[in-house]
Formats: C-alpha cells, sequence, structure tokens
C-alpha cells in the first residue's frame, strides 16, 4: 500500500504543478505555438479536467485500497494521452518534445497498473 500511495502522491504533485501553470500562459501558447488558441473554452475546460484528475490521484493516495476502483479511470487518463502523443507524433503532428511528456504519462499509466495489482494483496489483508 506504501508503494501505491507514493505513486499516487507523486502524480498528482507531478501534474498539479505542471498543469496549474497553464491557466496563465493562453497567449504564451497562442504566440509559442501558433495559431493562437480560437476556443478557449476547451482549452480552459482541458486543464481544469487535469487538475481534477491531478486531486483524484491525491485522494487515491490517502487511502488506496478504499479507491482501488478509481485506479481503473486514472490508467485510462494516462494511457489517452500517451498513445495520442504517440499516434500525432508519428503522423509528425506534434513536435518531438511532447513525446516526453506522452512518455511520462505512459510510465505513471503502468505505474498504476502496478499499484492496483499491489493493492489487491493489500485488499485480501484487510478482508
Amino acid at each position: 500500500m506504501k508503494l501505491a500511495r507514493w505513486i499516487f502522491g507523486v502524480a498528482g504533485v507531478y501534474g498539479l504543478v505542471l498543469l496549474v501553470p497553464f491557466y496563465f500562459l493562453e497567449d504564451r501558447i497562442g504566440q509559442d505555438t501558433p495559431p493562437a488558441i480560437t476556443h478557449p473554452e476547451f482549452f480552459y475546460g482541458f486543464v481544469g479536467l487535469g487538475v481534477a484528475w491531478q486531486i483524484a490521484f491525491l485522494c487515491l493516495a490517502v487511502d488506496p485500497v478504499r479507491y482501488r476502483l478509481m485506479m481503473f479511470p486514472s490508467m485510462v487518463e494516462k494511457f489517452a494521452f500517451a498513445i495520442a502523443v504517440g499516434v500525432m507524433f508519428l503522423k509528425d503532428r506534434v513536435p518531438a518534445r511532447l513525446v516526453g511528456f506522452g512518455s511520462v504519462d505512459l510510465v505513471l499509466g503502468i505505474l498504476f497498473g502496478v499499484a492496483y495489482l499491489r493493492t489487491a494483496a493489500s485488499r485480501k489483508e484487510t478482508s
């Protein structure tokens, strides 16, 4: 259970550190990677959704056995981004630097799976 707490705690903090600054970067993103964001509701909706998931990871870190089923959608959240970035990179639609972030999500998704399997033993002990 300590491993699961650590994995989800690190993922939640890492994600918040990475995503919260996006709330202040809309104009900068448009300048650095044109065109400018034309639908800010989608941009801020995406950032808000990402922040909500990071908070969910922190909740999972508090009691992984209790919230074990939430590990499935947590894995989907991580693998969805990793796979999308990988496919878009192969189609030359995203810069190579984004592959690094996709790779981090891939590793976190795998670690979430490990945490799920490891908490099964903890769950049996508490039953």
